[in-house]
């Protein structure tokens, strides 16, 4: 039988600046390891630790613009594109853009604490 997930759940974000994250599916709000899927909202002049994750992350950016640095550069992901973030490699996210901005980002297996290994402060 399908499940209904009738509300998100609020995570608090890692970063410089406040950030929305309201996760749908994944260890906080249905207890699912498998995969994660939340909705991002990101301000102007965010930018988050860089990090070497366990989990391939898949980004799909609905408005604005989304800023992945790794190893051999960057990239500028608009509004209608997507990006993959494959596990093991290093990366950072930012939104330098004065509008910010708002994507879906499905984690596989699901994002974790554990499993993210950001870079030390």
């Amino acid at each position: 039988m399908p499940t209904l997930i009738s509300q998100a759940t609020r995570i608090t974000a890692a970063g410089n600046k406040p950030k929305l994250i309201d996760e749908y599916v994944g260890r906080v709000n249905t207890k699912t390891a498998a995969a994660s899927v939340a909705h991002m909202r990101s301000p102007a002049g965010w930018i988050e630790p860089g990090q070497t994750p366990e989990f391939d992350e898949y980004t799909i950016v609905l408005k604005g613009m989304l800023r992945v640095e790794h190893k051999g550069g960057l990239l500028d992901v608009a509004a209608g594109q997507a990006v993959i973030a494959h596990a093991g490699e290093w990366i950072r996210y930012s939104t330098p853009h004065e509008d910010g901005a708002e994507y879906i980002a499905v984690c596989l297996p699901a994002f974790s604490m554990e499993t993210v290994h950001r870079d030390e402060k």
